[in-house]
């Protein structure tokens, strides 16, 4: 199988010029704004975590105690569902079909678009794709870039095969394989540095770098590294006992970074938080020959890098050429490849549902309802307000005759004692309720929902699309086609999500199957059939295939409908018919909709001879018609199988000479 990148070993220099390289990666971008806390504040406004005020801390405080008397203040949701409606629609146009990405070519290239169809449904299932481009729409949504990264990995999986010498044959032997195919991958946008002298959705076209980095456990390091072919073997000592944080540069955005966004989370929000392995590994003195680490940062860099500036001595070493870069803590480079993919992408791909050629100014649909959201929790929290008011009470006291720890008691039913000096005298003179009125909150309650308006309005959403129901008065027909094109800001989303992101990503898709699928045989789970993977024959007709997704599917690639139009017309005319092969174009036509009719097509042997059988039948009825008395022996002999080199299938029965019959000169209809 073609390897898609040759690692190589690099010499001290290269290697020091290179970390220098990634550090001002980062320093760039680092300069330029703070883009983790604003990723932050929209995290915290999407979960309605903003609310840090005194007063709202201390009514959760007591409610989580089990006090229920106190009220929090209320964030009004506004953003999460707005960027999940958003999110829903762009899964349903994108993710719902089987498979994700399907495959459409002429009929000459049928089978090879059924093999590169299997490939790709295959790998879709194995890397859990719809999940990845999930969490890209997300992304996109909240922020207003989401990243997906599409490479040619390789890995270690396994097989069963049956071995009656392993465990007695009572179990299968499980046997290691290498897997190799194209992988997507959702990067995490608190932990991804990119080129921002170009805008974001042509980083992979003319931006210089992109990277990201992972956290890694000691034993996950270890497997990561096994599985890089001709990995730094000289670096990887030094990589292991690399500490975090051994490298220092301004700003610190090469930590990993993880934002503290639930106050109320399940785990530690600390991701490096983890057991320290030399208190259960028993090494000590000579055995430990690696200082290792608990955990580790782990960096891949891909850049566009001109070899002869970092002393590289490789072909074309003055052309630009695209490398990929695996560093461990900043400070040990471990893998180094120039990548040879035909596509000539950088091969991470960033998304912006909303572009209007300001770039990094957009605001993303998170930040366009936030201040609906802010505005709405205001008022709100004046109606909740007004409630503590209603349930608490103001009054007049006077302190010479009552003490302020009476008044302000918790206790609802407590009696309140009065001074001797209040003896004598009055009691309704030592304390004055001031009257609570509420003449705002139902209005405000109608303020709210109109807000709420102005954010469907911002967003292009309404509240049937949220899953809300409307009542009204139009009928099934008026009320699809007003949804229709309500859904036109939607679909606009749609073709600008296909040209930044799915585009680019069929083409990497189709290119890399075409430059390193090998030979081998892969299930195809829709069609229920093992298919044969040629990689010869996929090259051949690499020109011809077109990938399409949710937004062009198959039968738009092909036309189904016209096709389905053409063949009522072919089938209603003759002179059209006799210019066509009918049955190869029914198969294909089927095909293109999922089913795969081209195993019950008619083999060339058996139509002749079927012609013949017919031809004779008639013949044979033309001769009971002239003479119904007929002697059977004397009629010619009746076409058989042998002759038109046709092999029949299972036991069929041959059409014999019709029997003489007193009621029918001849019984069996010619077929």
């Amino acid at each position: 199988m073609t390897q898609p990148s040759t690692a190589m070993m690099l010499p001290k220099k290269t290697q020091e010029g290179i970390l220098r390289f990634h550090h001002e990666c980062f320093q760039m971008m680092n300069q330029q704004w703070n883009i983790r806390e604003q990723f932050q504040k929209v995290d915290q406004i999407y979960m309605r975590e903003n609310d840090l005020t005194i007063e709202n801390q201390r009514a959760r405080a007591y409610n989580r105690y089990g006090d229920s008397d106190k009220l929090q203040n209320i964030t009004i949701p506004v953003v999460m569902p707005q960027v999940e409606s958003a999110t829903t629609y762009q899964a349903s146009v994108f993710l719902t079909g089987t498979p994700i990405f399907g495959v459409a070519s002429g009929p000459e290239f049928e089978d090879e678009a059924l093999q590169m169809e299997t490939v790709i449904a295959d790998a879709a299932v194995r890397g859990g794709w719809v999940r990845e481009f999930m969490m890209m729409f997300r992304d996109g949504f909240k922020y207003n870039l989401g990243f997906v990264e599409v490479t040619w990995e390789r890995r270690v999986t396994a097989v069963l095969e049956t071995d009656i010498t392993f465990a007695g044959g009572r179990q299968a032997k499980p046997k290691e394989v290498i897997w190799e195919g194209n992988c997507i991958k959702r990067l995490d946008p608190y932990n991804t540095f990119y080129d921002t002298r170009v805008a974001p959705t042509h980083v992979h076209t003319d931006g210089e770098f992109i990277g990201y980095t992972e956290l890694k456990s000691r034993v996950a390091l270890k497997a990561f590294i096994n599985t890089l072919p001709d990995k730094m073997v000289d670096n990887i000592t030094a990589a292991f006992e690399s500490g975090l944080g051994s490298i220092a540069v301004s700003g610190g955005l090469e930590s990993y970074f993880t934002p503290s966004v639930n106050p109320a989370a399940m785990v530690n929000t600390n991701m490096r938080a983890t057991t320290n392995w030399l208190s259960w590994a028993e090494l000590s003195g000579a055995d430990k020959k690696i200082q290792y680490k608990n955990m580790y940062e782990v960096t891949t860099l891909y850049a566009r890098i001109i070899p002869s500036d970092f002393s590289l001595r490789v072909p074309a070493p003055n052309t630009p050429q695209i490398w990929k870069f695996i560093i461990v803590n900043h400070s040990v480079i471990i893998y180094a490849e120039r990548q040879t993919n035909a596509h000539g992408y950088l091969p991470i791909m960033i998304c912006q549902p909303q572009e209007d050629g300001l770039q990094y100014q957009t605001k993303s649909l998170a930040n366009n309802v936030k201040p609906i959201q802010e505005v709405s929790s205001t008022l709100m929290n004046s109606v909740i307000a007004a409630r503590r008011r209603a349930i608490s009470d103001r009054g007049l006291y006077d302190p010479s005759r009552v003490n302020k720890s009476d008044i302000n008691s918790a206790n609802p039913s407590a009696k309140i004692p009065v001074r001797a000096s209040a003896y004598g005298k009055p009691l309704g003179e030592a304390y004055f309720p001031i009257p609570f009125r509420d003449d705002q909150s139902s209005l405000i309650i109608q303020e709210i929902g109109l807000l709420g308006n102005y954010a469907n309005t911002i967003s292009g959403q309404n509240p049937v699309k949220q899953g809300q129901f409307v009542k009204g008065n139009k009928t099934q027909k008026e009320f699809s086609d007003v949804m229709a094109n309500a859904n036109g800001r939607d679909q606009m989303t749609s073709m600008l999500l296909e040209a930044q992101i799915f585009t680019p990503v069929k083409e990497i898709l189709k290119t890399n199957i075409i430059q390193y699928q090998g030979g081998t045989s892969v299930y195809n789970r829709e069609k229920n059939q093992q298919v044969t993977i040629d990689p010869v024959a996929l090259r051949k007709a690499v020109m011809e295939f077109k990938v399409s997704d949710g937004l062009t599917p198959t039968d738009k690639l092909i036309n189904g409908d016209i096709m389905m139009v053409a063949m009522q017309q072919i089938g209603s005319s003759p002179q059209i018919g006799s210019g066509y092969n009918i049955a190869p174009l029914f198969s294909y036509l089927m095909k293109t909709q999922g089913a795969h009719l081209k195993e019950f097509e008619k083999s060339p042997e058996q139509m002749a001879y079927e012609s013949a059988v017919a031809q004779y039948q008639q013949m044979v009825m033309q001769l009971y018609k002239q003479n119904p008395d007929q002697d059977p022996a004397k009629l010619p002999p009746q076409p058989t199988p042998e002759q038109f080199k046709y092999v029949p299938a299972g036991n069929n029965v041959q059409p014999s000479a019709p029997p003489k019959s007193t009621t029918s000169p001849f019984p069996l209809e010619p077929q």
